[in-house]
């Protein structure tokens, strides 16, 4: 399907600088553009390219101000990364969705399926599931016993949702997910751990995505819950009676220790752990790597282990790396010191 220029403006409520009659019917980066396709600049980085690019449209922001002319027709729109997402989601909307149940999947008599569903084969469907509309279970998923998931939602290959979760509409669960499996609970004894018994659910409210391999467990008793918008990245583990605000989004590697409670609006980079039994308040930004012990109040950007304010823990690095030569002069300020005193004693 092609669209123009002048099309693409109005549903973006952008500025035409170029051919508004041009049209275009696939997307591209900008530095691999080619005739035909729509690329976006937000990234000052990539401004060069937009003088060799192929493409034929252009998206970039307001602001960018050009050093010659170039070829593509622009574009202009307040924020370039939000517009081309908002046209990345209109082309997917337009995708045909699988609808059909396979033969080959097992699905319990006493499971409600919704309408216009797909099931893949080999996905288990267990007893009193209940799956609204318009949602797809891969191949291999399994939906174990009184699981219950909304309309609109996408469960990915592999994925596994134990007994009794539910998942509200719109939720996409990618690849490898573990939803539900026991929380980290032993009880040590004198012989070793005694198992403490996982008894409450998961509960994953609207518009809530989760990447590939990643595990939610379920509480020791009431529920762990992902409240609405929440976005968790690959490899991101959250544990038992966890709760994660609206609108969190969590990179990769990041994991939070059981009963924690995550504000809303939080962003978390790569690899960031949270310990137990803490509260993180709302609009708390973790840079990469960080690592928490305690409670944050929120409305904080931090980074390291405890977080810090950026600016002194740059600081901090930088003093770190000279180390080395401070070590050095010290010691020989030390053998200053020893031959003056030396010099003293004789004197």
């Amino acid at each position: 399907m092609a669209f123009t220029a002048r099309q693409i403006a109005d549903y973006i409520q952008g500025k035409i600088e170029g051919d508004e009659n041009i049209t275009i019917n696939t997307f591209a980066k900008i530095e691999e553009g080619i005739p035909g396709a729509i690329s976006f600049l937000s990234n000052p980085k990539y401004t060069h390219y937009i003088y060799e690019t192929k493409s034929s449209i252009v998206l970039i922001n307001d602001d960018v101000v050009l050093e010659k002319p170039v070829a593509a027709t622009l574009i202009r729109v307040k924020n370039a990364y939000e517009s081309i997402a908002k046209l990345l989601q209109l082309y997917q909307a337009t995708l045909p969705r699988k609808k059909e149940i396979s033969e080959m999947a097992s699905i319990s008599s006493k499971a409600k399926i919704g309408n216009n569903c797909y099931i893949g084969a080999f996905a288990y469907i267990g007893d009193n599931v209940t799956i609204g509309d318009d949602t797809q279970i891969y191949p291999h998923a399994v939906i174990d016993d009184g699981v219950k998931i909304g309309n609109h939602c996408t469960i990915y290959p592999n994925v596994t949702i134990y007994k009794d979760c539910k998942l509200g509409n719109n939720v996409t669960i990618h690849a490898g997910c573990v939803i539900g499996a026991d929380g980290f609970g032993f009880a040590p004894n004198t012989e070793g751990y005694d198992k403490i018994p996982q008894i409450g659910i998961v509960e994953i409210e609207d518009d809530v995505e989760i990447g590939a391999n990643s595990c939610v467990d379920r509480s020791t008793m009431g529920r762990t819950i992902i409240h609405k918008g929440v976005k968790l990245d690959n490899l991101v583990q959250i544990a038992h009676n966890v709760e994660v605000g609206e609108n969190t989004v969590m990179s990769a590697q990041s994991g939070v220790a059981g009963s924690t409670k995550i504000g809303r609006w939080c962003m978390f980079g790569g690899q960031v752990g949270i310990s137990g039994h803490i509260t993180i308040g709302d609009k708390t930004f973790l840079g990469a790597q960080s690592g928490v012990p305690g409670n944050i109040k929120g409305n904080v950007t931090l980074i390291g282990t405890p977080p810090t304010d950026p600016k002194l823990y740059f600081k901090s690095i930088a003093i770190t790396h000279k180390l080395p030569e401070i070590y050095k002069q010290l010691n020989e300020l030390q053998k200053q010191v020893e031959e003056l005193k030396a010099l003293n004693n004789k004197e």
